[in-house]
């Protein structure tokens, strides 16, 4: 497939493909700011997410309400223990990132989130989280992931809780989206915001598959996954400031 640049009258990402690996139901916002960018949406999740619903939850979750801190790990973590209890709370609550913070705000939350890093260390280096010793902590999400949270709260003193209110799996694709990968050019962008999404894309998608993609433009959330794309073979990789939408679409349209 033959590339060309937009014209100055066109938008930045004017007839690109942008492969969005947001998880599986997950993409279709992000998927309509791309068109209204002049792109091309590629839904290609990198997870499956399921809810972990049940009465141990229930009353974890009721517990964790009454505790002195909440975090929510990502707006994933929002959805699913709001479909199992109401989230009213006098705890201060904490999202890791603008957008966790955002969807708390939805549930009628009012939630702290990071400024600068949208991620687990942005959310440690908030002042909420500097007298920690002796409170009850609870650390609302999914098991797995760098455990950076979870680790640093205990040092801190936490009296720490985990309730685990979904899970990462690995997605399922459609032969369809298999050929629209095939079919990539070279200024095609792959939005990646997920460790665990890009090694599930090296993982599962035929060899051949996985080696177009990563002849695309890498728009990374992260210094940290910038390295690990660069592991995974792509050459060509753009660091957006975070993992919200509309940073990592800029950082797309500035190749």
């Amino acid at each position: 497939m033959t590339t060309r640049s937009p014209t100055p009258d066109e938008p930045a990402l004017h007839g690109r493909v942008v492969v969005i690996t947001r998880p599986a139901g997950t993409g279709s916002p992000l998927a309509r700011q791309v068109r209204r960018r002049g792109g091309e949406p590629l839904l290609l999740p990198g997870l499956a997410l399921h809810g972990v619903e049940s009465a141990d939850t229930v009353a974890s979750l009721r517990a964790a309400l009454d505790d002195d801190l909440l975090i929510f790990t990502s707006p994933a973590a929002v959805r699913f223990a709001a479909r199992q209890v109401p989230l009213q709370t006098r705890a201060t609550v904490l999202g890791v990132g603008q957008g966790t913070a955002r969807s708390l705000k939805r549930h009628g939350v009012s939630a702290l989130a990071p400024v600068q890093r949208q991620d687990s260390e942005g959310v440690l280096e908030h002042p909420a989280l500097a007298p920690l010793q002796g409170r009850r902590v609870a650390l609302i999400g999914a098991p797995g992931g760098r455990g950076v949270l979870r680790d640093a709260l205990a040092e801190r003193g936490a009296a720490l809780r985990e309730v685990h209110v979904y899970r990462r799996g690995e997605p399922r694709w459609q032969r369809r989206q298999i050929d629209a990968v095939m079919r990539l050019s070279s200024d095609a962008r792959v939005l990646l915001s997920s460790a665990e999404a890009l090694e599930n894309l090296r993982l599962r998608l035929p060899v051949d598959a996985f080696a177009r993609l990563h002849h695309a433009v890498a728009v990374v959330s992260s210094e940290r996954l910038a390295a690990a794309a660069r592991d995974a073979g792509f050459e060509r990789i753009e660091v957006a400031s975070s993992a919200l939408s509309a940073h990592l679409l800029s950082a797309a349209e500035r190749l």
